[in-house]
């Protein structure tokens, strides 16, 4: 569990510092445009950041439960059936990421000869931001299943 909490904080910490630099850059390439010397690598260095700002976000969100639900299931059914649906949920998601990340992965791969507008950093930096952020969402669902497998007990 501390390591949860570590890796949780360095999360929330890199997603803090993510959305500082996102809101500074498009600050300055605001006001420098405006005094008429606009930064021109600006528009893809704010992509770059936003896209893992908001993988890291996904995953954050993920950690504490405020992913889509199953409310209206859990107020019709049992206890017990309640649980086995959060659990078979659970194994959905973490099989639908397992199936994106192939794809995110090849994607990846294959931008990386791509060189993005000014800034001239290869696309495959954007894009590793999908691979990163399923692979947190997959440790995060992974650890809430053993979470409530061991919290319930599987009857």
């Amino acid at each position: 569990m501390e390591i949860e909490l570590m890796l949780k904080r360095i999360e929330f910490a890199c997603g803090g510092m993510l959305l500082v630099a996102v809101v500074i850059l498009v600050a300055v390439a605001s006001v420098a445009r405006a005094m008429g010397s606009p930064i021109i690598w600006s528009v893809e260095m704010a992509q770059l950041i936003f896209a893992w700002l908001c993988m890291l976000a996904a995953d954050i969100a993920m950690q504490e439960d405020r992913h889509f639900g199953l409310q209206i299931l859990r107020e019709v059914l049992s206890e017990r059936a309640s649980h086995w649906v959060e659990i078979i949920n659970i194994l959905v998601i973490i099989g639908f990421l397992a199936f994106l990340l192939n794809y995110a992965w090849i994607n990846m791969i294959l931008m990386h000869p791509r060189l993005v507008g000014a800034a001239q950093i290869n696309a495959s930096y954007i894009h590793a931001s999908m691979v990163v952020g399923i692979l947190l969402m997959i440790r995060t669902m992974v650890s809430q299943l053993i979470r409530r497998i061991r919290s319930r007990g599987i009857n």
